[in-house]
């Protein structure tokens, strides 16, 4: 899925939004993925975790908000793309 592929995310019920995945891993069992609201250059990128359960045909991911969990998941996701450097806001 990860390489600059688009995924429309329905965000709390409101209207769908795109976002680029830039990179996608599994880390203790969990899927994460790094996101982007532009392929390349600056741009918002937020880590998302997915919750969906085996076998369900929509996936369902939640923003990583956890500060050690998302320390743990950016570093991972920059020492994969070298020239990404994630900063919190």
């Amino acid at each position: 899925m990860a390489g600059q592929d688009k995924i429309t995310f329905q965000v709390d019920g409101e209207k769908a939004e795109e976002f680029y995945v830039l990179e996608q891993t599994r880390i203790g069992g969990a899927e994460y993925l790094l996101v982007a609201d532009c392929a390349e250059g600056d741009g918002e990128a937020m880590i998302l975790k997915d919750l969906s359960g085996d076998g369900e045909t929509e996936g369902l991911f939640a923003v990583v908000e956890d500060d050690e969990e998302l320390a743990a998941v950016a570093g991972v996701f920059e020492s994969m793309l070298e020239d990404v450097e994630l900063v919190e806001e």
